[in-house]
C-alpha cells in the first residue's frame, strides 16, 4: 500500500547497500523505472532477475566446491 515501508531485512547484515546498488543495475538493464506510480509487473521483474542472479551465483558456487 502506499506510503508503507518495506520490512524485509537481509540474511546478512549490511548487505543493504549492496543489493540496493544491485537492485538499480538490473532495473537499468531492464529498461525499468522502479517506484510506487509503476506496475507490480515492471516492479516484479527486478525482483525476479535478481533472485535468479543469486541463485545461478549461489549454484556455482557450489559446484566449484565453495561455499555459499
Amino acid at each position: 500500500m502506499a506510503g508503507e515501508r518495506n520490512s524485509n531485512t537481509p540474511a546478512v547484515q549490511g548487505a543493504e547497500q549492496g543489493l540496493d546498488q544491485f537492485k538499480y543495475e538490473i532495473a537499468n538493464e531492464l529498461g525499468v523505472q522502479l517506484g510506487g506510480d509503476r506496475t507490480s509487473r515492471e516492479n516484479g521483474s527486478v525482483g525476479g532477475q535478481m533472485t535468479k542472479r543469486m541463485i545461478k551465483f549461489a549454484e556455482q558456487s557450489l559446484k566449484n566446491g565453495g561455499r555459499i
